[in-house]
């Protein structure tokens, strides 16, 4: 083994020491606010890179996560049941939210879209909860669902073929972390690690040419492993295009 595969796997270990408290089955404690939108919808523009993927996901009921769970990007994509802790306003099954971000202040763990925030009330009771500006909440890790789609390869829109291809993992089931991507370079009999820019997006300058075959280390409820992608993105590929993987990660 590579000893840059070594160092890799060493560096996962701990990596994912640090969120296993989200994948228990209990609640954790904590808080929420909410941010200020102007059309009371997500934020476009979150550290996770997803861009308008980042708004209408989840039909916009989204968080930005403190540094913790957005855990250098590898929280993106995570799936949360929020729900506030005052029973006149708050209901019992709370929101689910899709963690597009990351941000955090006055102790808070979630900065909800403003839609999200409201769903944590009961009916008739969200203008109460919205004056608290901050409240107690508990959550947990749930699996992330999302009915009719695999996992999906997006071109970032900066990419450049065949010079610079920038992507993300889009509709990540389950309850799954990516924590690297690597390409096939079939010349040299080698995979090449992509780098992760920030949150969500992986690049690579001067990519194979060709098809592309990926790989990605996934951390799940069935441990650690890589799982392979063949004839993942075309030849042809450009910046802001979709491929559907065909795989279907739960």
């Amino acid at each position: 083994m590579k000893q840059s595969h070594v160092l890799l796997l060493l560096l996962v270990q701990v990596i994912v020491l640090l969120p296993l408290l989200c994948l228990s089955d209990d609640f954790v404690n904590s808080r929420a606010t909410y941010y200020g939108s102007p059309d009371c919808q997500a934020n476009p523009r979150g550290h996770c890179g997803y861009g308008e993927f980042g708004r209408d996901i989840n039909n916009g009921e989204v968080s930005g996560v403190s540094w913790r769970l957005w855990n250098n990007g590898t929280g993106c994509g995570a799936c949360y049941q929020v729900r506030c802790k005052i029973p006149p306003h708050c209901s019992e099954e709370g929101v689910y939210v899709v963690a597009t971000d990351s941000g955090e202040g006055d102790g808070t763990d979630f900065i909800l879209s403003p839609k999200a925030y409201g769903r944590m009330a009961r009916p008739g009771t969200e203008n109460q909860l919205y004056s608290f500006g901050v409240v107690d909440v508990e959550y947990q890790r749930i699996p992330c669902r999302y009915a009719g789609y695999n996992l999906v390869y997006k071109v970032h829109e900066k990419s450049y073929n065949p010079h610079y291809l920038a992507i993300l993992l889009l509709y990540v089931g389950g309850v799954n972390d990516i924590l690297a991507v690597e390409v096939w370079q079939e010349d040299c009999k080698e995979w090449r690690r992509m780098r992760r820019v920030f949150g969500a997006v992986h690049d690579l300058q001067n990519p194979p040419r060709g098809t592309l075959t990926l790989r990605f280390l996934v951390y799940g409820s069935a441990g650690i492993n890589w799982i392979q992608s063949p004839n993942a993105i075309p030849a042809d590929w450009t910046a802001g295009a979709t491929y559907d993987s065909n795989i279907l990660l739960t």
